[in-house]
């Protein structure tokens, strides 16, 4: 198999299992948030930074630096499994002393069971690292994707059935673990690997080295993207804090799982062709043309049926969660481009640059969020936005040198695109204005985006929406063969 083969494949396997378990999950958390209050959302938000920041030390940027390696052996792979494990075990001791304390922050007494349970995922999840890594090396996403959409509907099933017997908060909670039980469990049937349980200080060494540098970077990273869930939380309420979470899952279902595509295929084929410098930056300018091609249009749709979307999808409890939603889909927009970006740094090895970069942003990331904090929710959020089109520049500026491709040629690849999307957007805006169910708005606004769109992009002969044509249609033709 070809390496564009191979990547059309992964692109196809990854996009199905991203949206379809997501979609699924996306479903779920639908219909259990038109039953439970935004407070219940809020509680756990309060526990993300926590959870998260323990999560990104377990992985310890191990991951990545396997895939980065080219001659991984069974050793390394039992290395990280075993140092995956000791590090969740502390985690998750040092979280289970520190819950009354969380508890007493955020003037919650229920947060320290809540914190207590839910940290078991960290023990759980640990063991499915090495195996999902397995995974990501082989570009096998089709085994992923088995495995997302079965636990999803089973453990989507389990919260809904709580939620409905009114066990509020602990069908999220109890849903959540579930979820990584299942995977964790099918993750080690699907793949059949066993650890030697060696521990290797020299394979240690050469994985940290590169890792090590990551994981610097994904503390940054993890602590400021959850550093608004913890400053909202202390400084609202738990139901702001739950319209916030609300809007920003409902943001993340296409910016991030747009991203996580892109991130999980990119980087092991970015990696395969390092050496190859003419492959490599062709292949990058490509990816950027093909992630701001869909990532664009999709978020400034969702700008404009934001609040008939909200309103009939979740009731009218979730009102102010709409202009929420609608701030952080001008931020999310930018979240592929950041990826690939950073992902060919990566491939590349350069992670002590990925981390400077990470240093820069974040810290400026932190000077807006002091600077937005007293004028309230909303100014905190656009701020967010600032920092998103800044950081673009950050991340362009050693791509720009190394690669000879920086903001200003990205921004010649991308504008049409850009340009394409904001158009249709105001002009449909005025268009459904004259409808007054938000049915209506919600079905003719989306559907002559889509139409706009697309033939826009056909008229002008779009090389993307021929790659994505293909990519759709391809792998359907080869089944279609096989039977």
């Amino acid at each position: 198999m070809t390496l564009k083969e191979k990547t059309t494949k992964g692109l196809f396997w990854s996009f199905v299992d991203q949206f379809s378990a997501q979609g699924i999950s996306f479903i779920i958390g639908i219909i259990i948030a038109r039953i439970l209050n935004p407070a219940d959302y809020g509680m756990l938000g309060m526990l993300a930074i926590f959870m998260a920041v323990a999560n990104t030390f377990i992985v310890s940027g191990f991951g990545a630096a396997l895939v980065q390696k080219s001659n991984r052996s069974q050793v390394d792979f039992s290395t990280v499994f075993l140092f995956n494990l000791v590090v969740a075990a502390f985690l998750y001791c040092m979280l289970f002393i520190a819950a009354p304390f969380i508890a007493n922050f955020y003037e919650l007494p229920e947060l320290t069971l809540i914190t207590r349970v839910i940290g078991l995922t960290l023990l759980i999840g640990a063991i499915s690292i090495v195996p999902r890594t397995i995974l990501n090396i082989n570009i096998d996403f089709k085994t992923q994707t088995k495995i997302s959409i079965i636990s999803s509907i089973i453990s989507g099933s389990i919260g809904v059935t709580l939620a409905y017997s009114g066990y509020g908060v602990w069908a999220l909670i109890v849903q959540n673990i579930s979820a990584v039980v299942l995977q964790t469990v099918l993750l080690v049937y699907f793949i059949k690997w066993k650890p030697s349980f060696v521990f290797s200080n020299q394979s240690f060494n050469q994985l940290f080295g590169f890792g090590s540098k990551l994981l610097a970077s994904a503390l940054l990273d993890t602590i400021y993207n959850n550093i608004y869930l913890l400053v909202i939380g202390k400084r609202f309420s738990a139901d702001d804090l739950g319209q916030y979470t609300r809007a920003q899952q409902l943001e993340n279902f296409p910016a991030s799982n747009i991203t996580n595509i892109i991130q999980r295929v990119t980087f092991p084929v970015l990696c395969s062709i390092q050496d190859d410098q003419t492959r490599l930056i062709d292949a990058y300018r490509k990816l950027i043309k093909m992630a701001a091609f869909l990532i664009f249009p999709i978020m400034f749709l969702l700008v404009l049926v934001a609040k008939p979307l909200i309103l009939i999808l979740l009731t009218d409890k979730w009102l102010p969660a709409v202009e929420l939603f609608q701030i952080l889909c001008f931020s999310g927009m930018l979240y592929p481009i950041h990826a690939i970006n950073l992902n060919i740094l990566q491939a590349q090895g350069r992670s002590d640059l990925f981390f400077k970069l990470e240093i820069w942003k974040k810290s400026l990331g932190v000077c807006i969020l002091i600077m937005t904090l007293p004028f309230g929710l909303k100014i905190l959020l656009w701020g967010q936005v600032a920092t998103s089109f800044i950081g673009l520049f950050m991340n362009t500026w050693y791509t720009g040198k190394l690669y000879n491709y920086g903001i200003w040629k990205q921004g010649r690849d991308i504008i049409q695109y850009l340009l394409t999307a904001i158009i249709i957007c105001f002009f449909l805006f005025y268009m459904i204005s004259f409808f007054d169910s938000y049915w209506y708005k919600l079905i003719i606004g989306g559907f002559f985006y889509t139409i706009l769109y697309i033939g826009i992009s056909w008229i002008f002969k779009s090389e993307e929406l021929k790659q994505i044509v293909t990519l759709i249609f391809l792998p359907i033709q080869k089944i279609n063969r096989k039977s």
